[in-house]
């Protein structure tokens, strides 16, 4: 196990789990914040996951004041969200996504039987360590998110999971992050060919559970 493995809250639908799904949460949140939607997923008994909702590490926010909290990234301006990324923040969260990845296949559990999911903050980094990791994996969920750093995804370092099924969702009426930042988010994948699906709905920056069933649906497809 690698000492940068982040602490994470588990839940297993089931005994010996054949798949996983790896749900990063927003800004400020922890791993406790979408634990309590498993349920609610409307997963088929026999379809044995587990969860991991890891907790970031806690870091001083710009746009906060220097205040700490958990964050995958530094941000430094709110309302130049997607402009000012912390590149160097962003990369080391992909590590720690590869850790968390790494740490499932040794416990028998492949690539290709993983989906990494998050929403907002999180997002950001399940659009970039999803689309860039190394070996295919079976989803990508992407709630209420924009894309953090446009160019650590292009063609080449996009190509092994290029063709991963990538579902993306955004509340309309999203006053944190705008729905014109998820929209672009989208579209930028599209345009580089990835197989993305855009959903919306009439909500703020949070989820709904029209969009819970979705996500259920989403991972009963491709784990099934």
């Amino acid at each position: 196990m690698s000492s940068n493995l982040l602490p994470c809250v588990e839940i297993e639908t089931g005994s010996n789990p054949t798949a996983a799904v790896i749900w990063l949460h927003g800004l400020g949140a922890d791993g406790n914040d979408f634990a309590p939607i498993v349920p609610e997923l409307g997963l088929p008994e026999n379809l044995a996951i587990r969860f991991i909702f890891p907790h970031a590490p806690t870091m001083p926010i710009t746009c906060n004041n220097g205040y700490v909290m958990r964050a995958w990234y530094d941000i430094v301006h709110f309302d130049q969200i997607s402009r000012q990324a912390d590149v160097a923040g962003v990369k080391a969260s992909i590590e720690y996504v590869r850790d968390l990845i790494a740490d499932q296949n040794a416990k028998g559990i492949p690539t290709d039987r993983i989906i990494l999911a998050g929403f907002s903050q999180g997002g950001a980094i399940a659009y970039t360590a999803g689309l860039t990791h190394p070996a295919p994996l079976a989803g990508i969920v992407c709630l209420s998110t924009y894309l953090p750093a446009e160019e650590l995804l292009t063609s080449d370092s996009i190509a092994t999971n290029k063709a991963t099924p990538l579902l993306a969702a955004h509340g309309s009426h999203d006053p944190v992050v705008g729905i014109s930042l998820g929209e672009k988010a989208k579209n930028y994948v599209a345009n580089l060919g990835v197989n993305v699906s855009w959903q919306t709905y009439p909500i703020q920056h949070s989820v709904c559970l029209p969009e819970i069933q979705l996500i259920g649906q989403f991972i009963r497809q491709q784990l099934g």
